[in-house]
């Protein structure tokens, strides 16, 4: 590059899913050192800015309450498959609702700590106009709803602070249905499908207009969201099981079930839901996670297919790294035929489309 070029400007993208929350609140540095620019972690406001992060959906999520014993060591495990982690315990709200309010204190934080930079958004029309504006469009998402309690009333305040996206589940029981294990090979055909209360809470997110989220949920659970929610399917961060048999991933049957309704699939960047063999290996290569957008576009069609990151939350490819990595899968795409309309659907236009879909 001669002196007189400028560098390529990122392509926008807008990503499904990431944990930064959860790393800002456990964090042991200043927050304002985590949120507007560190090299710990996946992101953060500098990065984001430099990579071309134009929005997203910013997890609240829970961890398991600590029993005393020393917690699984994730990474060890799942980089030698089989492995099959037992399911956390049932959480309940009065547990779940310190930390949930904390985490969406501090995306509220955000906003004020970065007010040109960082717009906490509750409509697909607060997104575009926060993207026009050259800020990120933060949207609120809950990963478990562990923090609602039976009576849902939490649900209503959540929902006026902003939530707009609800995982009903983790990997773990709820109140309302049952997650997924963290293990391989598996599928997700796992347990029972929706509680009562269940049914109740997926009501209540159609008539509020938040979006639900299937990535943690077992089959029997997602086919009765399938049956009663009047929405767009639609699964944040999840991959292809035919070409990883991982309960987290996704069947064909699955995909044309999100596909019939106008739905969506966000591409996981986690090594341990992409490699065939299940390993969380750093040094996953480009073709892979080719192979799942390829089957995901395939599946669904191009119109149905985004980005679902995992950022701060799970075993990246080193050929990503971090959020400024994303450039990086997008020119894999481009030197793997993908043009530049597919790229922007993928990218950013897709999400757009959709989340004017269901949160309206």
């Amino acid at each position: 590059m001669s002196q007189l070029e400028s560098p390529p400007m990122p392509i926008p993208f807008f990503d499904g899913h990431n944990d930064f929350l959860l790393r800002l609140m456990k964090s042991p540095a200043p927050r304002e050192e985590t949120w507007l620019g560190t090299s710990a972690g996946h992101m953060d406001l500098r990065r984001m800015k430099q990579a071309g992060f134009a929005g997203g959906l910013f997890a609240i999520f829970v961890p398991p309450v600590p029993d005393g014993s020393p917690p699984p060591d994730f990474k060890t495990l799942m980089a030698e498959p089989p492995y099959a982690l037992p399911l956390p315990p049932e959480m309940d709200h009065a547990t779940a609702q310190p930390t949930a309010l904390e985490m969406a204190g501090l995306l509220h934080w955000m906003a004020r700590a970065a007010p040109d930079d960082f717009a906490l958004c509750r409509s697909a029309h607060e997104i575009d106009a926060a993207m026009e504006s050259d800020r990120i469009a933060g949207v609120m998402h809950m990963e478990g709803a562990e923090a609602i309690g039976p009576d849902l009333d939490a649900l209503y305040l959540f929902h006026d602070m902003g939530l707009r996206s609800l995982g009903p589940v983790w990997s773990r029981p709820t109140i309302f249905g049952h997650g997924v294990p963290m293990a391989f090979p598996g599928t997700p055909d796992t347990g029972p499908g929706l509680t009562d209360r269940g049914r109740d809470l997926i009501r209540l997110c159609n008539e509020l207009n938040i979006l639900i989220d299937l990535s943690h949920m077992n089959e029997a659970g997602f086919d009765d969201v399938a049956r009663q929610s009047k929405a767009p399917l639609v699964a944040t961060h999840s991959n292809a099981h035919a070409l990883c048999a991982s309960p987290r991933n996704l069947t064909d049957r699955q995909l044309h079930a999100i596909r019939d309704t106008g739905g969506m699939v966000g591409f996981n960047y986690a090594t341990f839901y992409i490699n065939a063999d299940g390993r969380a290996d750093a040094g996953t290569p480009w073709e892979m996670m080719l192979r799942h957008i390829d089957h995901l576009i395939e599946t669904l069609g191009e119109d149905h297919v985004g980005l679902g990151s995992d950022f701060d939350g799970c075993v990246l490819p080193d050929l990503i790294g971090d959020v400024t990595g994303v450039q990086g899968l997008l020119g894999a795409m481009s030197a793997d035929g993908y043009d530049d309309a597919l790229i922007a659907k993928l990218a950013r236009d897709n999400w757009q489309a959709c989340l004017a879909r269901t949160i309206g």
